[in-house]
């Protein structure tokens, strides 16, 4: 079996393993219009394959089902019309076996057409891209499910047991760059996404970037200290937002008789300060920021920080805390929450989308949005790497997004 064809099986299999422990009725549902049902994700990941593999590659293509083009289609106006993103929840049918029967159709299509392929360079890229975008949309199903659940009064658990306890804390150190032309970007072999090239040299001053994340008991601290009532720490717009959403604390912390809870993929549990603040806006990032008198990272400082450690974490259903990393090291760069940056999302000097409908992947989304940088702990094995750009706007809280301090020398 060649090597792709068994990365593709695994791939496929994890996406439909994180729906098994679900009811029909979860996967149905769409909790805000930024998320989606956990059905609409398996779905939209085989319309991928179906649309810019099978409909290219395979002799005598017939869809699955020809409403299937338009009813999965997110955002490619290349490929034609798509229904509405916050109606996704209304679609009842096809029901989640039928989905379910879409994907093993469509991957035993897909399996014989990368059997007889050979080594075709522009289809197994394609087919790579296609498992790259099916990982991110397995950190979506969780994320998205993990918003859903919250809204239900009955707070359940997508996995009953607890997560293991955090180790005790260390405090936080700060790791000194000296100013410097550096690189960044994709370089070398392996798969990388548009946005992340070409690889270009910056001008950086000289920084300290702090060794872990923000931790609950650090934010805690800047929430009991009246940081959601101080107009000085926050941007104008920011400050608008949180008193138009009467916004006190993080998105899935409640406090109910002067204790702290937090509600996680594993139901509501206490609040432990020994792991980092999640679901963090970009707005309350930089507000914590300017009251613990420091700053966010550059995507640059941040990425010439991060090759000083390539441990890519594993996957869980909530974060770790960073225990005692060794001296000089970087912890939680990767595996824990993504990490806003105060850089914009814009192209890389020398950008050229992809061609085709592809082109419209990341390059039309470079407008009103920060880069975050890392990996979460939802994020797939082998997906994370140096110079990954996430990109949300700056209300985003519904992923795991945190913080990490940085300040100028």
């Amino acid at each position: 079996m060649n090597t792709l064809l068994k990365r593709y099986r695994a791939v496929r299999q994890r996406s439909a393993a994180l729906a098994a422990p679900l009811s029909e009725e979860d996967c149905c549902v769409q909790s805000m219009p930024d998320a989606s049902p956990v059905k609409w994700h398996l779905a939209h990941t085989t319309w991928f394959f179906e649309t810019f593999l099978l409909e290219r590659h395979e002799r005598d293509f017939q869809p699955f089902h020809p409403a299937f083009r338009i009813l999965f289609n997110s955002y490619y106006n290349g490929v034609g019309d798509k229904h509405p993103r916050p109606q996704r929840g209304l679609v009842t049918r096809p029901a989640l076996h039928q989905v379910l029967a879409y994907r093993e159709q469509v991957d035993r299509r897909m399996e014989r057409l990368l059997e007889e392929a050979g080594q075709q360079p522009e289809m197994l890229s394609l087919v790579e891209t296609g498992l790259q975008h099916e990982q991110q949309h397995q950190e979506l199903m969780l994320t998205d499910l993990k918003h859903l659940l919250s809204m239900n009064p009955l707070l359940p658990a997508y996995v009953e047991a607890s997560p293991p306890a955090a180790p005790p804390l260390a405090s936080a150190a700060w790791q000194e760059f000296a100013a410097s032309v550096v690189e960044i970007g994709h370089s070398g072999p392996g798969f990388c996404f548009d946005n992340e090239q070409p690889r270009h040299r910056q001008f950086v001053e000289s920084f300290a970037l702090a060794s872990r994340l923000v931790s609950n008991a650090e934010f805690l601290a800047f929430v009991q200290d009246g940081g959601y009532a101080d107009a000085a720490l926050w941007l104008s717009e920011g400050w608008d937002w949180i008193n138009a959403n009467a916004l006190q604390h993080p998105f899935y912390w409640r406090c109910e008789d002067g204790k702290w809870a937090e509600f996680t993929l594993h139901g509501l549990q206490a609040l432990d300060p020994h792991r980092p603040a999640v679901h963090l806006s970009y707005f309350e990032a930089d507000a914590y920021a300017r009251w613990a008198g420091a700053r966010l990272p550059s995507e640059a400082e941040w990425e010439h920080a991060a090759r000083t450690t390539h441990d890519f974490g594993r996957p869980a259903l909530h974060p770790a805390g960073a225990g005692d990393a060794a001296p000089g090291m970087m912890a939680q760069m990767y595996g824990a929450a993504w990490q806003w940056t105060l850089s914009s999302y814009a192209p890389y000097p020398g950008y050229r989308p992809a061609p085709g409908a592809l082109g419209e992947y990341n390059g039309k989304f470079m407008s009103n949005q920060y880069v975050l940088r890392g990996s979460s702990c939802a994020t797939p094995e082998g997906h994370a790497r140096i110079s990954y750009r996430n990109f949300f706007p700056s209300t985003a809280r519904w992923q795991f997004t945190g913080i990490r301090l940085a300040r100028s020398l």
